[in-house]
């Protein structure tokens, strides 16, 4: 399996390995359905972990899980391993994780809303432009607000908040339309269906726990489960590249290595690059150039060579292809570009070849010393040491019981984030609205209830008044006269 720093693949003409020194520049697993692509991915995964290096892999129909039991070897897997002369076969058990979003078949695996962003998260909830301007005003409110995003209703209370200052925000950082907040609302809604409820929140996934080996040195091999999670495509491709990116943005610099410090398989590969905007290509594009020079080989796993696109492609250099169908002009294509991509072998022609393999045969060609690729041999893949299929329930639950990461992450933590602040801010203002108001109210009933004077006079207070009123006009008569007969006098 391991030989002088190599994983043994198989046998074409010669022995075909794959060289650990060159294992973090990537590589491509391709082939139709049922032509062997999920035993290759486990016997790569097993040669990984038998050289020390811990394994990422999304499990879609359960049979990775295998890994975990001790192999029982069935014939096909006895007699494949004499014809290309694997003397060393032996069955064998790896160290195993079991992961799931859900929570169901493994460790939950949760991320924060922040640790997610912007961009990710309008990926998944399938955003237009103008939507997704109004999510990153969101994340810039939060920022400056000091408000934490850690789980879904922490974003719909923010966007509340939002619309509810509407027009303060919208001078503030742009335009912030109410039809596109209640068109994010909508689309978390239907995430929360799809059951993300569980996967946005804490205690986030720490990246050193994929990165663990055993007492023998041995790497760990996560297993994500996917059967359940491959129902929501977009969650799922979208997590995939949020690993990605974590271990970009967090592992350090270590440039060329003895051998990879992580290996990822992204298996139904074609599910992140499906009617993907271009920005999210060439995200991808950048994390996969750039994760190598931090150790980490990234494998994907598909159908046909031609779902990942040419500015990926490209960065892949270790290639195994199982058989291709050419039964349609789009198919016949496919193989020709499939082809293409190997050095030739004189011996044979790549294109038809690729339509003749049988199964458990690939078309491989690795990067050799100096990192120039090998001609490409027609090679039996060796047959997987551990089970072959997946393991029961019960065997699972044991598994998960003795897991080092046991405990670390099946209680949720729910600390105050932005949902708690403001309902907390709502409530205080509430109340503080209800004291003024109390206030208001409790000063007009004082108002109200204070003795009123009388404005009826008094028997004596007429009198007194009408005899100052008769005063006064007698007086102001004789004055008048006094006045009008001066002025008579003078004429």
């Amino acid at each position: 399996m391991l030989v002088d720093d190599k994983i043994f693949l198989g046998a074409s003409e010669r022995p075909e390995y794959l060289h650990l020194k060159y294992a973090n520049r990537h590589g491509l697993i391709t082939g139709a359905t049922g032509t062997g692509k999920t035993v290759t991915l486990q016997t790569l995964a097993e040669g990984f972990s038998a050289a020390g290096v811990p394994v990422f892999a999304a499990d879609i129909k359960g049979d990775l899980s295998g890994m975990s039991k001790l192999g029982q070897a069935q014939e096909w897997q006895t007699k494949r391993a004499e014809d290309i002369g694997f003397t060393d076969y032996a069955s064998d058990v790896f160290p195993t994780m079991f992961w799931d979003l859900f929570g169901e078949q493994g460790h939950p695996v949760r991320a924060t809303i922040s640790e997610m962003g912007p961009v990710l998260l309008s990926r998944i909830l399938d955003l237009n432009d103008t939507q997704e301007g109004v999510l990153n005003i969101a994340f810039r409110v939060a920022d400056d607000d000091g408000l934490l995003l850690l789980d879904l209703k922490d974003l719909r209370a923010l966007l509340v908040h939002i619309q509810e200052r509407g027009k303060e925000i919208s001078s503030r950082y742009g335009n912030v339309a109410a039809a596109s907040i209640g068109a994010i609302q909508r689309q978390l809604l239907i995430l929360e269906q799809q059951g993300a409820n569980n996967f946005f929140g804490e205690r986030a996934l720490e990246i050193a726990d994929l990165m663990r080996t055993d007492t023998d040195g041995r790497g760990f091999v996560s297993v994500l489960a996917a059967d359940q999670l491959m129902q929501s495509p977009r969650l799922y491709s979208t997590f995939l590249l949020w690993l990605l990116s974590e271990l970009f943005e967090e592992l350090p610099e270590v440039g060329d290595i003895e051998k990879p410090k992580l290996v990822f398989f992204f298996d139904e590969a074609h599910l992140l690059f499906d009617d993907a905007p271009k920005a999210l290509i060439d995200k991808v594009e950048q994390v996969v150039k750039l994760i190598r020079s931090k150790g980490v080989g990234v494998y994907f796993v598909t159908q046909n060579p031609v779902d990942i696109p040419e500015s990926v492609l490209a960065q892949l250099s270790n290639r195994i292809q199982h058989a291709l169908r050419a039964h349609t002009p789009r198919e016949q294509k496919a193989v020709r570009v499939a082809a293409e991509t190997f050095r030739p072998n004189p011996a044979f022609s790549t294109e038809e070849a690729i339509t003749q393999l049988g199964v458990g045969e690939a078309l491989v060609s690795v990067l050799e010393e100096k990192g120039v690729p090998s001609i490409v041999g027609r090679t039996l893949i060796r047959p997987p040491s551990a089970q072959v299929g997946p393991i029961s329930r019960a065997e699972r639950d044991a598994t998960m019981a003795n897991s080092p990461v046991g405990g670390l992450y099946d209680t949720v933590i729910d600390r105050e984030s932005a949902y708690e602040i403001l309902e907390r801010r709502a409530r205080d203002k509430q109340l503080a609205t209800e004291r003024t108001q109390g206030e208001v109210e409790a000063a007009r009933a004082e108002r109200a209830a204070a003795p009123r004077r009388s404005t009826r006079q008094t028997p004596v207070e007429a009198a007194v008044n009408s005899f100052a009123r008769s005063v006064a006009n007698t007086l102001g008569r004789e004055i008048m006269r006094g006045i009008l007969g001066g002025l008579r006098g003078k004429r």
